[in-house]
């Protein structure tokens, strides 16, 4: 196994995409449910690293965002991993409150193809309006 030992190393390890990101995968530590996608760049990455808790960063507000910032359902790290080629990270994370999802649910991935049709598979927890008020 090769070593990095600096965040500097981590950082430079991605293989980041024309523009500046990476798809992170967060991964309940527990289960082993994919909770759902989101981007980092490098700054998020880092953040991520040394605050121990999931930062992305947000492509339709162009900034960071703490997991759980407005809803309180953050996610804390217990493991970063690097795929292969270095473009897709994997957070290994404790989701607090269940809800990894803005629809609710536990999972963003709450839809599977059932013939030709998408069916829902989790219900909501809790209602996003009570959620983000």
């Amino acid at each position: 196994m090769t070593e990095v030992s600096t965040v500097d190393g981590l950082i430079d390890a991605v293989s980041w995409n024309d523009g500046g990101l990476v798809p992170a995968i967060a991964q309940d530590y527990k289960s082993g449910r994919v909770l759902m996608m989101a981007w980092m760049n490098r700054e998020s990455l880092q953040l991520t690293a040394s605050e121990g808790r999931a930062v992305y960063w947000s492509r339709s507000r162009g900034k960071l965002w703490r997991k759980g910032e407005s809803s309180g359902h953050e996610q804390v790290i217990r493991e970063i991993r690097l795929d292969c080629d270095g473009d897709t990270v994997l957070l290994i994370v404790e989701q607090r409150g269940g809800i990894a999802c803005h629809t609710g649910r536990t999972s963003c991935f709450y839809r599977v193809l059932d013939g030709d049709r998408w069916q829902v598979n989790q219900p909501v927890i809790k209602n996003p309006d009570d959620i983000y008020e």
